[in-house]
């Protein structure tokens, strides 16, 4: 499948972790999203998940999670009729095989890039890049977890069910790991650096959890922060890439406001 054009209008969303939480949070984030989806729909607005949209995701040859059916079933039906919706997965949900490809997602598991208002914009989870030339390396827990090896023996190891009750208990551990204000600073750092030494003019990610607009000489960086707590993402239309906030009450969207936060 070709990757799919980024047209505006469209929202970029990432860190929604389902799955992570009580059953009750578990069902309001999934209903949430749903929510959203039905907005994007209604109004010509296309989708586009910068990684962690479960807290863990893990499928097996012939086992697929039971993990948010409710949500891959809505996201089938808006990618039957918008088309497919790019997919970057992140550190909780890159252990696939073709489900989600069969979902309708366009699925990468590093970066892409493409070109918005004639400015070069970089998008990805976060949590690094295997290519040496972004000078994004992952830490080694995160290039284990993602290793085909790593994977194969894991799998050989532990049947599904409890391969993803394990996985399970490592991405809340993990999850927790990331709340670190530290890795706010390395992303604001590498962005400043790549916007300055490359072609890209705006870059979009995720993972650390933390809502931000940061404008530097040389181009901009947004994080998405997170869909469960925040409700933020990133909304591309003909004035640009700006941070948003899904309000549920009022099903709409409204500017975020970085100070508030």
């Amino acid at each position: 499948m070709d990757t799919p054009p980024l047209q505006p209008p469209l929202l970029f969303i990432s860190d929604a972790h389902l799955g992570g939480f009580s059953n009750t949070k578990n069902a309001r984030i999934e209903s949430e999203l749903i929510q959203l989806i039905n907005y994007c729909q209604r109004n010509d607005i296309r989708l586009a998940v910068l990684g962690d949209l479960f807290d863990y995701w893990m499928e097996y040859p012939g086992f697929v999670p039971k993990l948010g059916k409710k949500l891959l079933d809505r996201f089938e039906d808006f990618n039957n009729e918008l088309g497919p919706t790019l997919y970057i997965t992140g550190n909780h949900d890159n252990w696939t095989r073709n489900h989600l490809r069969g979902r309708g997602f366009h699925l990468i598991h590093e970066q892409y890039q493409f070109n918005a208002n004639d400015k070069q914009v970089l998008t990805l989870h976060g949590d690094g890049l295997a290519n040496p030339q972004y000078q994004l390396k992952r830490p080694l827990m995160h290039r284990i977890l993602r290793s085909q090896l790593f994977v194969k023996l894991f799998q050989t190891v532990f049947p599904p069910q409890t391969g993803n009750s394990i996985m399970k208990y490592f991405s809340r551990i993990t999850r927790k790991m990331d709340w670190d204000n530290r890795k706010q600073e390395q992303l604001n750092n590498w962005a400043k650096q790549q916007l300055k030494i490359s072609d890209v003019e705006v870059i979009l990610s995720g993972h650390d959890h933390i809502p931000r607009q940061k404008q530097f000489p040389f181009g901009s960086y947004i994080n998405l922060g997170t869909f469960y707590n925040h409700h933020t993402m990133a909304y591309y239309n003909n004035d640009g890439i700006s941070l948003v906030c899904w309000e549920p009450e009022l099903q709409t969207l409204k500017k975020f406001e970085t100070s508030s936060y």
